[in-house]
């Protein structure tokens, strides 16, 4: 693909990466595996208190073709197809889910060195369209999305985002929830990327409501890496994520309130195997 904006929905995800990737608070188990051949293998088990649930998927590649496939405990059935430049600069994804079949949809995706458009159409009678453009490039970007639902006639949603990327920082500015919510995030890279410390502000303005969060990360080793947030309802988080093995990951994260010290912190583990 080419080296433009990215998608819209690329438009502040390098700081909610770093506030809500790889914290967990159940307990989870993956164990994958590989052949040669370009098929792949991952069983999954997380445990929610006292419920149990589990999946099983698989994933195919060949050439510039994936299918993965994912089986739950309840027979949910989900099938996605992605194809890569069935047109130059293009990727197509089809997803077709069973025993709703209603939720299945098909999305087409454009990238040009200055501008990225994605179109998504929900599989039905009466389909949900959802649009998204974004122009710029690498450094700048500013786009938006919409959502459009036939069957009532009215937007599901229109948002608006702008961000400015450089080699050891990042800022982006949403408008979201049809201009209900305003997210602002700062993303800074210290010690040759060994340390990363973001900020994020968002504004909910029926509400009057102010959220401030800010997070870091720490490479120890090549293997060991620390995270953890903090925001203004004082809810602190902490992560460990350790590389036993090559690919194989362990993460231990917690958080608890520091405003109710009585309430018992949440913890979760999780346990990713990979050959």
């Amino acid at each position: 693909m080419s080296k433009g904006p990215g998608l819209f929905s690329d438009i502040g995800k390098k700081a909610k990466d770093l506030l809500t990737k790889d914290y967990t608070y159940d307990q989870k188990f993956t164990v994958s595996t590989y052949s040669d051949a370009g098929l792949g293998l991952s069983s999954t088990a997380v445990k929610k208190g006292d419920l149990s649930a589990g999946d099983i998927s698989a994933r195919y590649k060949y050439k510039n073709t994936t299918i993965d496939v994912k089986v739950d405990t309840e027979s949910n059935i989900s099938t996605t197809l992605t194809v890569s430049e069935v047109v130059p600069s293009t990727k197509t994804i089809a997803t077709i889910k069973l025993p709703d079949y209603n939720s299945s949809k098909l999305e087409v995706q454009y990238f040009h060195e200055h501008a990225t458009f994605s179109t998504a159409v929900a599989l039905n009678q009466l389909p949900l369209v959802d649009l998204s453009c974004t122009i710029g490039t690498q450094t700048f970007a500013i786009g938006g999305e919409a959502g459009y639902e036939t069957a009532s006639g009215s937007f599901t949603k229109y948002n608006a985002g702008i961000s400015v990327t450089k080699q050891d920082s990042s800022a982006s500015v949403i408008l979201a929830d049809k201009g209900d919510t305003l997210k602002a995030s700062y993303v800074h890279h210290l010690d040759h990327l060994k340390s990363v410390g973001v900020a994020e502000v968002t504004r909910r303005l029926s509400l009057n409501e102010n959220t401030f969060t800010v997070g870091a990360s720490y490479a120890v080793d090549p293997w060991t890496v620390v995270k953890t947030r903090l925001n203004s309802h004082g809810k602190l988080g902490a992560l460990l994520q350790h590389e036993l093995m090559q690919k194989s990951v362990l993460t231990i994260s917690g958080e608890f309130d520091t405003k109710a010290l009585d309430k018992s912190p949440r913890l979760g583990l999780a346990l990713a195997l990979k050959p």
